[in-house]
């Protein structure tokens, strides 16, 4: 089978969007089909290269201005550049896929190669990674109004198959979308097992001077949708139990916020701020943690995940239905806070440093529950499985 995997974001950009999208790529390639992933250019990589089993090419781009936004990620837009309509089209008609993975409803690519795949009858899967949501008022009536007046009349006329990562996510694509159990699959995140069993690629207690103070590592970039207000309010509290406790804020940080109020409750020396690191780098902070603390205002991404899987005690603020099909059970293999609850996580994490045993079951216990459920093999043979059928009732109609 010839797959064609289309997303904005893509390695070396990191981020959870475009990790899944590669590793999912990779995964393909390695059962035997073939695949090209097209992407928008970003910073020194090469405009084409083979990585991983398949062929990446990126089109020239315009990136977005940041404007505070609650996504407000360094996005890059092809639509922009002359041509890159033509370009896109003529990569797929000469690779002339069976199927098409479009990641992330609102960007441009997925819009381009989506709308090729309806005029040529190609099957396509849309995977909805980042809900157009804020809290700011006023920014989510103008999310509100692009999906209802932009986003939505699009996908009306794309038809994909959706999948859903989450129970938040069926619920925001039912209200905005209409989607329904007949065009949805329900695939959680997939996250990469292989990468967490390497050897560490460096010691991060010594290269920060924590030593053996209590380390808690908050891995992911800095928006307003993940603005680590909840761990810094949380803050003094924890170092009234345990005074020489160490936050490590690892991902490039787009929203201060957080930065100002600690200064504001006396805790800033608490905090050490990385910016954004290697992907090979982040097993390596996950290890050297006690806790790990990233969807604190609703959620469970793929950086929570990992840090699951790596076996270290995590903290995140989902419901205990929030994958369908998989049991997430609070206290047993899960550690669930209410969302924007500072005093939850307060506690959460003291009763954590007071009981390091109890802290070592629930990070066993989590890593084996991610491993049996959002392993890469096991989300990528469920796609697979997909594509097999969508292409399948492709071939019926023509």
């Amino acid at each position: 089978m010839r797959i064609a995997v289309v997303n904005n974001f893509f390695p070396p950009r990191v981020g959870g969007s475009a990790h899944m999208s590669a590793s999912l790529a990779a995964q393909f390639a390695a059962r035997g089909h073939e695949v090209l992933a097209i992407t928008a250019a970003y910073g020194e990589a090469p405009a084409e290269e083979e990585r991983d089993g398949y062929r990446v090419v990126r089109l020239p781009a315009v990136k977005m201005p940041q404007l505070g936004l609650s996504i407000d990620f360094d996005m890059s837009f092809v639509s922009p550049r002359p041509g890159n309509w033509r370009r896109l089209w003529k990569l797929l008609d000469e690779f002339k896929p069976d199927a098409i993975h479009l990641h992330g409803q609102f960007f441009d690519l997925s819009w381009l190669a989506g709308i090729y795949a309806r005029r040529h009858g190609i099957p396509s899967l849309l995977t909805i990674h980042t809900l157009l949501i804020s809290d700011n008022k006023l920014y989510g009536r103008v999310f509100r109004f692009l999906d209802a007046v932009l986003v939505r009349p699009i996908l009306r006329y794309l038809k994909p198959r959706y999948v859903i990562l989450d129970k938040l996510g069926v619920d925001y694509c039912v209200e905005r979308y209409g989607t329904s159990d007949e065009n949805s699959e329900y695939f959680p995140i997939a996250v990469d097992v292989a990468h967490f069993d390497k050897p560490l690629t460096k010691d991060v207690r010594e290269e920060h001077g924590i030593g053996d103070a209590p380390l808690i590592v908050s891995l992911g970039h800095v928006i307003p949708l993940r603005n680590r207000l909840p761990l810094v309010e949380a803050l003094p509290s924890i170092v009234d139990k345990h005074p020489g406790v160490k936050v490590v804020v690892v991902g490039r940080v787009y929203h201060d916020a957080f930065l100002k109020r600690a200064e504001e409750l006396g805790v800033a020396e608490s905090l050490i701020v990385t910016g954004a690191v290697p992907k090979e780098d982040v097993p390596s902070y996950f290890a050297a943690a006690d806790i790990v603390t990233h969807d604190l205002n609703g959620g469970c991404g793929t950086a929570s995940l990992e840090a699951m899987l790596s076996g270290t005690a995590t903290i995140a603020s989902v419901t205990e239905d929030n994958y369908p099909g998989i049991q997430l059970r609070n206290g047993e293999n899960i550690l669930l806070v209410r969302p924007d609850d500072a005093e939850a996580v307060a506690r959460t994490v003291v009763e954590l440093l007071d009981d390091p045993e109890h802290r070592a079951v629930i990070a066993r216990r989590e890593s084996a529950m991610v491993r049996a459920n959002f392993g890469l093999d096991v989300v990528a043979e469920e796609h697979l499985r997909t594509f097999d059928k969508l292409v399948a009732d492709a071939d019926v109609l023509r």
